[in-house]
């Protein structure tokens, strides 16, 4: 195939935060978060139209003229099938033994009181995970504890730097976490409309770190509620890297 002088996507690695709000927006494919940083895969999977240029927060995508493979429609379409496999394999995950849905007694629930009682004296903190998948790859959108449910959406990194994650955010609260970053946020997407289209959710709480990739989770969620056309009330809490409430 030859090269012919076309327009096409150019991205500043220097400015590139990985957060992944480009990809949604390439209808093609042709973005993906490799080692941190968002990259073109192939030129043939880029149209040049430039749809994901007003997605990145940091400018770092711009619309060029320079020498590449002509766009190429039909290995786009071999390409965005490729993505159903994975997803379709993601899926099926659902189903094996360590993610099968299952509900959880609390941990006041299995002891009894005399252990209730020294726990409490020993300042134990009670865990208030009442489900488990939480990893919103995953998650079924049809999950029982999903329906009208106030739902704590959480990226990966929050439990670790908020000590206070299980009493401040979790209790009474169905729990998705993910990564922004490290993960296909194209699944992400799809699967949030989903969640948000099939239970009628009481409120949504979205918790992230105070860095530019997990502000990459904020816009999923909004752009998946806009897209689902759900009225749930969200409140979004920012973490600081020294695990203050920012």
């Amino acid at each position: 195939m030859n090269n012919v002088v076309r327009k096409i996507i150019s991205i500043d690695e220097s400015k590139c935060d990985g957060c992944g709000l480009c990809i949604p927006s390439c209808e093609e494919g042709a973005l993906q978060i490799v080692d941190g940083k968002a990259r073109l895969v192939k030129d043939i999977f880029c149209d040049g139209l430039g749809n994901c240029l007003g997605e990145c927060p940091q400018g770092a995508i711009e619309l060029i003229e320079r020498e590449a493979e002509p766009f190429d429609e039909k290995a786009v379409e071999e390409h965005l099938k490729s993505f159903q496999k994975e997803e379709s394999a993601v899926q099926c995950g659902i189903s094996c033994g360590s993610s099968a849905e299952r509900s959880l007694a609390k941990q006041s629930d299995r002891i009894n009181v005399k252990a209730q009682k020294e726990a409490a004296e020993n300042g134990a903190k009670e865990a208030e995970l009442s489900h488990w998948p939480v990893q919103l790859h995953l998650v079924n959108p049809r999950a029982r504890f999903l329906q009208d449910a106030d739902l704590l959406i959480a990226a990966d990194c929050v439990p670790f730097a908020f000590a206070d994650f299980h009493q401040e955010f979790l209790a009474g609260r169905s729990l998705l976490i993910g990564c922004p970053k490290l993960d296909d946020v194209n699944i992400y997407h799809k699967k949030l409309v989903e969640i948000f289209k099939l239970n009628n959710l009481t409120s949504i709480t979205l918790v992230h770190m105070e860095v530019g990739c997990c502000f990459g989770l904020s816009k999923l969620v909004k752009s998946a509620l806009l897209e689902a056309g759900s009225e749930a009330p969200l409140k979004e809490v920012i973490v600081g890297v020294d695990g203050s409430i920012k």
